[in-house]
């Protein structure tokens, strides 16, 4: 079910931890293993398919505002599996100032993600993942030698140490042959193999293989993104696999483990089902955003037909974190009327000020976010 043609997912190999031997595992490479999937992986993978490309193509026109929240809503969650947990108003501000911290974490995870899909049916490289991997950990704990770099030493996924380690994955002089291996398969997918059964393999594999001292997880999932794009499976956006991850740790945890025994099929299917939640997902933000575009609509009813205020609504789902800067610009009018729209919305209740410490002396930057689309996320 799934296996290598002689049913060996990988093998055990004795490494040194501190002068202590350790049991570390070393999948077997993806070009050698048989991806042979049943009959049910396959239909489950293809429904998949069909349940993302649906969502996709329901963006509306004006596609970029909702591809944005989308992304915005995939970065935010695939931090949060890694405990990476901050407001999302923070997150926002960290991604326009560059704010370190945990919020500047979770706001690189999403500049990544944004590059991973804009360069999606470019060739992956190992220079690439090393690219993705210094911006994940510009704000991060990381020694500067380990950021952008394979680890050099062995690693560990829970407990304290190898010695007490849920999975420890292959000593360093294996990973660079591997993650080749994992690129090589990421660009040329076998024959046959759809995009979700493809997303789900590439992110197992990667996560065995766990190539940097951290960030794996992140980059793990920015791989999913990437390969959806890829294939196709999503055109304009991305929907918010992580989201529908973060929603069952336990079956992505086990499903995790499955894959490195071997097994294939419960995995590819536990997977393909979280993507088809996703793609549910993503349709349940676009009826919510459109529902409250058009409350907002009604609520700005009052105003002029020409107040700025009306031009600026529809740019809110891509522009959550505004100043009146930003307006004057979306719209090409004068700092003084994008204030006056500001105010106007805030006096709706649509837009509530958020005052940014400057990072230099003088006055604080005034901001302002809509609450009522960020709160979309949790619905």
């Amino acid at each position: 079910m799934g296996q290598d043609p002689e049913g060996n997912p990988g093998f055990s190999v004795e490494a040194d931890w501190n002068g202590r031997p350790v049991e570390a595992w070393v999948p077997t490479p993806l070009r050698q293993r048989s991806i042979d999937l049943s009959a049910a992986s396959v239909r489950a993978g293809e429904r998949a398919c069909a349940a993302l490309r649906l969502a996709d193509a329901r963006l509306p026109d004006q596609w970029e505002a909702m591809a944005r929240l989308l992304l915005r809503n995939e970065g935010v969650a695939s931090s949060g599996i890694e405990g990476l947990r901050e407001p999302i108003e923070s997150v926002l501000v960290a991604e326009r100032t560059g704010a370190g911290g945990t919020a500047g974490w979770v706001a690189d995870n999403m500049v990544v993600i944004d590059w991973a899909l804009d360069t999606a049916h470019d060739p992956l490289t190992v220079g690439t993942l090393h690219r993705w991997h210094r911006q994940l950990m510009q704000h991060g704990r990381l020694p500067p030698d380990l950021v952008g770099a394979f680890r050099p030493a062995l690693g560990w996924v829970g407990g304290s140490s190898p010695l007490d380690a849920a999975y420890v994955p292959p000593p360093p002089s294996e990973v660079p042959g591997l993650v080749d291996d994992l690129v090589d398969f990421a660009n040329d997918p076998p024959e046959g193999l759809d995009a979700v059964s493809q997303a789900a393999i590439v992110h197992a594999q990667f996560e065995a293989i766990h190539p940097y001292g951290d960030g794996n997880g992140r980059l793990g999932r920015v791989l999913i993104s990437r390969t959806l794009r890829r294939r196709e499976a999503t055109n304009m956006s991305t929907v918010p696999i992580s989201m529908a991850i973060a929603s069952d740790p336990g079956g992505y945890l086990s499903g995790l483990r499955l894959f490195e025994l071997g097994m294939l099929d419960p995995w590819v299917t536990w997977f393909a089902d979280v993507a088809e939640k996703a793609a549910n997902t993503a349709h349940q933000i676009i009826d919510q955003t459109t529902a409250l575009l058009a409350r907002w609509g009604e609520a700005t009813a009052g105003l002029r037909a020409d107040h700025s205020a009306r031009s600026l609504l529809p740019l809110l789902p891509a522009h959550p974190l505004l100043s009146a800067g930003d307006v004057a610009e979306l719209l090409n009018i004068s700092e003084r009327s994008s204030r006056t729209a500001l105010a106007a919305l805030a006096t709706l209740g649509i837009l509530s000020p958020v005052d940014v410490p400057s990072p230099a002396p003088g006055r604080n930057r005034h901001w302002f976010t809509a609450p009522d689309l960020l709160n979309l996320r949790r619905a």
